[in-house]
């Protein structure tokens, strides 16, 4: 079975300017190229306009109920089935975390997120089999 080698290009998509800033630079020095977006749109023109390795989304980006990750997550997994998705939220449950495997999700994680434990996940070989 083929394996894909670490990330090259991660897209992070989240409304909390210090987890984009923090996260970008946290890959950054390991060598992965980032792109961010805090919003859908910006994230969506991204995707369309780049490959990604994975893309790490916050589920709720905006409003109290909102579950915009979600729907990225959805998006990106009809579109690009190979790109590995990084789901985080600081509002996780067992629904959710259960709702984003079912949608596709690689790797589920609640905010704070240890960062080196998610450079590390994301150096972990990763099957390309879709």
């Amino acid at each position: 079975m083929p394996v894909k080698s670490a990330p090259t290009r991660v897209l992070i998509v989240d409304d909390e300017p210090t987890i984009l800033l923090t996260l970008s630079y946290a890959l950054r020095t390991e060598g992965i190229e980032v792109i961010t977006a805090s919003r859908l749109e910006p994230a969506e023109e991204a995707l369309a306009r780049y490959t990604f390795d994975v893309v790490i989304v916050d589920i709720r980006m905006s409003g109290i109920l909102a579950i915009e990750g979600l729907e990225l997550l959805t998006y990106i997994k009809r579109n690009w089935p190979t790109t590995d998705v990084m789901v985080m939220t600081a509002y996780g449950s067992e629904q959710i975390k259960n709702e984003a495997y079912g949608r596709g999700a690689r790797w589920y994680y609640e905010k704070p997120v240890d960062i080196r434990e998610l450079i590390d996940r994301l150096r972990e070989p990763r099957s390309s089999v879709v």
